[in-house]
């Protein structure tokens, strides 16, 4: 019989002490590799969301808000969070000017929408409100204006649009802001004007 030596020892330990790590690395590996359904209500995507544009807007001096709509239409509850992305577009869908600024009026929440509703149980609605500028407020030479033919949104952290007509006066140059959005939040999209 062989008694262990001050190496072997260390051998063992060092051995012992590389199991441990490769195993805590393999259960954290498993923890994050889950599904993102099973932490909860996974995102709706562009493919399951019908998005459409209250054309009641409500005006201010200088600008009018429009309730920006979420419906989702994909067979099963999703969820949003955050800002769509907005654009005001030509007949030929390009880009007129600058893109919707993020207004940080609300809170960012995570709405759970059922399928086939833009409202849960409660009747309320998933909204965004885009606000649009009066072009005439910017100089003609900076904004350079135009009737736009519509808008291009994206829904929240998605990467594929949605065009909707709606023809309203753009800047056809970069910089004036004249749309902000605001991030989705559960509400009534603005029907009357102040």
């Amino acid at each position: 019989m062989r008694l262990p030596t001050p190496h072997s020892k260390r051998l063992t330990s060092a051995v012992a002490v590389t199991c441990a790590g490769l195993l805590a690395a393999a259960v954290t590996l498993a923890a994050t590799a889950l599904p993102a359904a099973a932490a909860g209500t996974p995102a709706c995507t562009s493919s399951g969301l019908v998005v459409w544009w209250d054309t009641s807007g409500s005006g201010t001096a200088g600008s009018t808000y429009y309730g920006l709509q979420l419906t989702n239409v994909s067979g099963h509850t999703c969820s949003l969070s955050g800002y769509p992305g907005v654009s005001g577009v030509d007949l030929s869908g390009h880009q007129l000017g600058s893109a919707a600024i993020r207004n940080p009026v609300n809170k960012t929440t995570t709405i759970t929408l059922s399928s086939g509703t833009t409202a849960n149980a409660q009747n309320t609605t998933a909204v965004a409100l885009v606000k649009i500028t009066d072009v005439a407020n910017y100089p003609a030479a900076t904004c350079k204006p135009v009737t736009a033919a519509g808008l291009r949104v994206y829904a929240p952290g998605q990467k594929a649009s949605t065009l909707i007509p709606f023809p309203f006066r753009a800047c056809s140059k970069s910089g004036p802001t004249y749309l902000q959005v605001e991030a989705v939040e559960r509400g009534i999209a603005p029907s009357t004007s102040e």
